[in-house]
């Protein structure tokens, strides 16, 4: 099973988007894949129950805090939302669970300053230095042209972790959430570039 944790400090940058459609897009290949979710809000949990029992299926899997997390057996596949602040034994959890972890981005220096810190400690996290986990970072609602992107690169690459890419800021991620769905489950007309551009992240989170 490979577990891919969504993971940033800061709010509003779009891990439950990229939790949920990432989850999607292993449902929609036809793996079994589980969507857990750290927050207490459980917003991603939320959205699950808007999905449709015609579509592709997604698991819930809820991990209790304060004991030991044990994913449905068999999972192919499980992807880990988590809260806005998360640290401690949360994000202690996430870590111990992940085999990848993905950082979405906003490319605004205030943006990057706020999560500076969590991933200069991410890249110090033995397992990551080890290389048993690996992270990388995907910038959230920017345009890949421009010099913001450009001023993330810069910023990733001196803390020695990847930008895996870059997805645009659009109604097709709001519009399909509020009804329980993601860009795997639309015609691909309708999501076309969106799906370009989630082309490179799926390489890297499918690279064994």
């Amino acid at each position: 099973m490979t577990v891919i944790v969504v993971a940033n400090p800061k709010g509003g940058v779009g891990k439950s988007t990229l939790a949920t459609n990432l989850a999607g897009y292993f449902a929609a290949e036809g793996e079994w894949v589980a969507l857990a979710d750290l927050d207490k809000q459980r917003s991603s949990h939320a959205w699950l129950s808007l999905r449709v029992d015609t579509l592709p299926k997604i698991e819930e899997w809820v991990i209790d805090i304060d004991t030991p997390a044990k994913p449905p057996k068999g999972l192919e596949k499980a992807v880990v939302d988590t809260p806005a602040g998360v640290h401690g034994n949360r994000l202690a959890l996430a870590l111990e669970l992940a085999d990848k972890v993905i950082v979405p981005l906003q490319p605004s220096m205030f943006d990057i300053l706020a999560t500076q810190d969590f991933l200069a400690k991410l890249a110090k996290e033995k397992a990551v230095r080890k290389g048993s986990i690996e992270v990388g970072v995907v910038g959230m609602r920017v345009d890949a042209r421009t010099r913001s992107a450009d001023q993330l690169h810069r910023f990733v690459e001196g803390l020695d972790l990847p930008v895996l890419g870059f997805l645009r800021d659009t109604q097709n991620y709001v519009q399909l959430a509020a009804h329980g769905l993601t860009i795997w489950d639309v015609a691909k007309s309708r999501v076309e570039k969106d799906l370009e551009q989630w082309a490179p992240i799926i390489e890297w989170v499918c690279k064994k």
